[in-house]
């Protein structure tokens, strides 16, 4: 939502050339209004916030209910945080890590996507009740490969 607002704005008033975080926010302001800028700021750092608490949950509960194997919640966190205190202390690109970190994403993907088709068809693990049917491994397995493959043109394109 924040993204179509953002992109609505620019459009509609002619600033079609904004391509950077750091240009977005200043051409809020004078389009619509100055908290603009300031919801803005707010609804990426949730957004952030957000998805990263989403990752180290999901984390979470793999490691200790899957494969045993537990981490210290402040471990957890300071590893999570890292990469994005280098990148603020290095004072790099914002636009250009978030592209990059898309792409390290997409090189990572295929692993947990692989990984949740196998163990959700798979009755030993899931149980009879929760298992997924062979119609639904089907659909979800082209899904992942169709996934997997867009991700191999966006590496190749990138690279």
């Amino acid at each position: 939502a924040m993204l179509i607002v953002a992109s609505s704005a620019f459009h509609q008033t002619g600033h079609t050339g904004v391509a950077e975080l750091q240009g977005a926010y200043k051409t809020l302001q004078p389009l619509l209004g100055p908290f603009a800028a300031v919801v803005f700021a707010v609804a990426l750092l949730a957004s952030g916030l957000s998805s990263s608490a989403v990752g180290t949950m999901a984390g979470q509960v793999i490691m200790q209910g899957f494969v045993g194997f537990r981490i210290p919640l402040w471990v957890r966190r300071v590893v999570t945080m890292i990469p994005a205190i280098i990148v603020i202390s290095l004072g790099l690109n914002a636009t250009a890590m978030i592209i990059l970190s898309q792409v390290v994403l997409s090189i990572a993907l295929p692993a947990p996507m692989l990984t949740l088709v196998y163990f959700t068809s798979k009755e030993r693990v899931m149980g009879p009740l929760l298992v997924n049917r062979k119609v639904t491994t089907l659909a979800v397995g082209v899904c992942t490969m169709l996934i997997l493959s867009f991700n191999v043109i966006l590496l190749a394109q990138s690279l």
